[in-house]
């Protein structure tokens, strides 16, 4: 049995640990991030190559004030899946940005072979509705004669042949569908896509870079403003 000092003490420590600050909740995991003030960025490299070629572009972003964790490089390998395969990847890693940036929408640069990969997935493979502006750079949109050297034993260059499967089913129709601002650039000195006006799109912003080769593009200062200038439009 307590004796009356013992039941006092007990008294006191019960009001303090009642009088004590409740620990903080913890932050709801489930709960939705807010949406960024603009899209995030992803970087769709061309054939045979990585995400290190946007090294200029990044740059030109980040001097833009985009932050590192509003530009995304997606890799893949060129070789070993068809167009529709590789659009099916291009699209569960749009979804990955989405979830971590809490971007209703991204914006996609893409590169040469990229562009065919990206507007595959733009058309075909639901970016419609989770792609805002999509840019071409020297994309092969309706094909170069250039990829028959490789289409006997690469998919990718069969992809990019003229009257291809892939360029076919991407020019039938609406070649810019939906709700998503399209904008390329090309060179009249390109030397992998032939001819050179196969990469204009009807009804995209199709601006002319001049006489440039087929990679300079991706560090063209002229090319890098007009990107810039078109994902804020």
């Amino acid at each position: 049995m307590l004796t009356p000092r013992q039941r006092l003490l007990a008294l006191l420590t019960l009001c303090l640990a009642l009088l004590a600050p409740f620990p903080a909740q913890a932050a709801d995991r489930t709960a939705p991030r807010q949406a960024p003030a603009r899209n995030p960025v992803v970087l769709v490299h061309g054939y045979n190559a990585d995400p290190g070629v946007w090294g200029s572009l990044r740059e030109d972003l980040r001097a833009d004030g985009y932050a590192d964790a509003e530009l995304y490089s997606w890799g893949y390998d060129t070789h070993r899946s068809v167009n529709e395969v590789l659009a099916g990847r291009l699209g569960a890693y749009v979804e990955q940005v989405r979830r971590e940036t809490g971007a209703a929408r991204v914006d996609i640069v893409a590169h040469s072979f990229g562009s065919l990969v990206s507007r595959w997935y733009v058309t075909y493979g639901g970016g419609g509705a989770t792609v805002d502006h999509l840019v071409s750079l020297a994309g092969p949109n309706h094909g170069t004669s250039i990829a028959w050297g490789c289409a006997l034993w690469d998919q990718a260059c069969r992809d990019m042949t003229p009257g291809s499967y892939v360029v076919k089913n991407l020019a039938a129709g609406d070649e810019t569908p939906g709700a998503v601002a399209y904008a390329t650039f090309w060179s009249n000195c390109d030397e992998v896509v032939n001819p050179d006006d196969s990469v204009p799109l009807t009804g995209a912003t199709n601006t002319p870079v001049g006489c440039l080769g087929h990679n300079d593009l991706l560090g063209d200062d002229a090319t890098s403003a007009g990107v810039r200038a078109f994902l804020r439009s």
